[in-house]
Formats: C-alpha cells, sequence, structure tokens
C-alpha cells in the first residue's frame, strides 16, 4: 500500500517512476495506475538486473531518489533463509543512485561497508531511514499538524481519483480481532480493511 501511494503521489509531481513487481498481479496492477507511465519491472522471476535495468532507463545517468521497501545486506548464500531473495541487493541500489542521488530506506538493520561509504560520498548521495512509528516520538503539536496537512492532502487527492489505494480483500468484523493480536504480537505487518 505505501509503494502505491508513493508511485501515484511521485507521478502528480512529474516524476519518471521505475517501480518492481514481485508477481504478474501486482505488475499489472502498477501498469494500470493513471496517470500511466509507470515503468515496471518484474522482478518475480529472480532473472531481472534492477541496477542495470535503471541505469539502462535513464541513459546511465542513475536515479535520483531510491525508495525500498527493504533490502538484502549479503550476497544469496549468507542471507538468512527468511528474507525474501526478491529483494534488491545494497550494492544495487548503490549503483543505480545518479549523482546528488537520495536512498530512502525502509531497513532497519542497513549496515554500509567503507567502500559502500565511499561510492555514496563520491556521488553527493544521502541515505535516509523511513520509520512508521516516528510519529509516536515527535512532538506531539507537530505530529498533529503534519498529520492534519497530509491528511487533507491526501483526502482531496482520493477524491479526485489522482490516488487509487491497493486494497487486499476485506476481512469480515468478527476476524478482526485475530487480525490485530497478530499485528500487536509482531507477528506480521499488515494494514487491514474491515467490513461491516
Amino acid at each position: 500500500p505505501f509503494g502505491t501511494i508513493a508511485i501515484q503521489l511521485a507521478q502528480h509531481r512529474g516524476a519518471k517512476v521505475i517501480s518492481t513487481a514481485h508477481s504478474l498481479e501486482d505488475k499489472q496492477y502498477l501498469e494500470r495506475l493513471r496517470p500511466a507511465g509507470a515503468r515496471v519491472i518484474d522482478v518475480s522471476h529472480g532473472k531481472i538486473d534492477v541496477a542495470e535495468s535503471c541505469l539502462e532507463e535513464t541513459g546511465g545517468l542513475g536515479v535520483d531518489i531510491v525508495l525500498d521497501a527493504g533490502v538484502r545486506l549479503y550476497s544469496a548464500e549468507d542471507e538468512p533463509a527468511s528474507k525474501s531473495q526478491l529483494l534488491p541487493h545494497k550494492h544495487d541500489i548503490i549503483t543505480l543512485l545518479g549523482v546528488g542521488g537520495h536512498w530512502i530506506t525502509t531497513e532497519k538493520d542497513l549496515q554500509l561497508d567503507p567502500p559502500d561509504s565511499h561510492s555514496l560520498f563520491l556521488k553527493g548521495a544521502t541515505v535516509s531511514f523511513l520509520n512508521d512509528e516516528i510519529w509516536n516520538l515527535s512532538n506531539v503539536q507537530q505530529g498533529k499538524y503534519l498529520d492534519i496537512l497530509w491528511w487533507s492532502y491526501t483526502m482531496e487527492k482520493l477524491s479526485s481519483s489522482i490516488f487509487r489505494p491497493q486494497l487486499d480483500e476485506p476481512i469480515p468484523l468478527y476476524e478482526a480481532r485475530v487480525s490485530m493480536e497478530i499485528v500487536q504480537k509482531n507477528q506480521a505487518r499488515k494494514r487491514q480493511v474491515i467490513q461491516f
């Protein structure tokens, strides 16, 4: 859901978007988004080199912003089995960043080795972390104000059909408690739509 909104917001602002999809269904959904124009790279078969595809798309210049939903920190043989092998490797992301690029990551355990830092330094690139829970730690008034701004802006774009959320199958009200318990026990991290 976050990626879908990020793609639509970037397109609305006039950015050329390159996205990855992990299934044919996701690829078809992303290609149907309006405004059209996002280049979707299907990585479900694992044969596509994301960095190479992005560099080809940008004429070798690289991208301005990378927003990831997780990265592989190690090579395939060293990676824990629980991690998805469909995620891009951190070296691929650093490779596809252009000069002055910005990498926004959701990876809380990101470790950059000296060669990685040196590559980012030479490109003048930056790394930022995206953490949903940061709103709980921010100044209460600032958080409320930004939340109001974001809410009114988002609702305006939703009502004019600029943003179209990708909704999972709604769950019946009687299953909401079970789903909430799973999330609270950190067994899953997801957003659910409850059908009344």
